[in-house]
């Protein structure tokens, strides 16, 4: 049997992790800028084993047009191209000598506005995943009724704090999709 404190406290943790892995995600989604954060998890076949880019290469943005490789073993500069090239990120790859260099064109109109719409997707998936939390933080509270420790009281005041952490939860999600969304229009 748990208790209120530990209901809300596993549901802030879920809440937290649904958040933080939005962020993570909106790091991936291209503005006109070049970021690291771009190719940075990009998978490579290294030696047979997907591995992320970033763990294979230094990722430097030199000019912000522009993404820099370098990988730390020059015999993975192939993989690492035909990674590059068969990820979708629709960026052309060109090796010069030990290193590769990347060329980011500039977004058009169309394509921005389909990135907003993407970013929104994901926000509202992350909705939906912090509501489950709340749902389940909700049946363990009701759980709670038949052990007769616990008040009535204490369990409606169990589910309001339960339903201002997902006011709260929501409000941030809805932040970082507006604030990536303002960086994908700005020209």
């Amino acid at each position: 049997m748990t208790d209120p404190d530990t209901i809300l406290l596993e549901a802030e943790e879920t809440m937290t992790k649904a958040v933080d892995y939005l962020k993570h995600e909106l790091r991936g989604i291209r503005t006109g800028r070049a970021t690291p954060a771009l190719v940075e998890y990009l998978k490579v076949d290294y030696y047979g084993s997907p591995t992320d880019l970033k763990a294979l290469a230094s990722i430097t943005t030199p000019e912000p047009t522009q993404i820099l490789i370098k990988p730390f073993d020059v015999g993975a500069v192939s993989d690492i191209k035909r990674a590059i090239e068969t990820s979708g990120i629709g960026m052309n790859p060109i090796v010069e000598s030990k290193q590769i260099r990347i060329s980011v064109p500039p977004l058009s109109r169309d394509r921005r506005q389909q990135l907003v719409t993407h970013c929104k997707k994901m926000g509202e998936e992350q909705k939906v995943a912090l509501r489950n939390v709340r749902r389940d933080a909700n049946k363990h509270a009701d759980g709670l009724k038949g052990s007769g420790k616990i008040s009535e009281d204490e369990i409606e005041t169990l589910k309001t704090e339960i339903q201002d952490l997902l006011k709260k939860y929501e409000a941030e999600v809805d932040r970082h999709v507006e604030d990536k969304s303002k960086e994908v229009m700005e020209l």
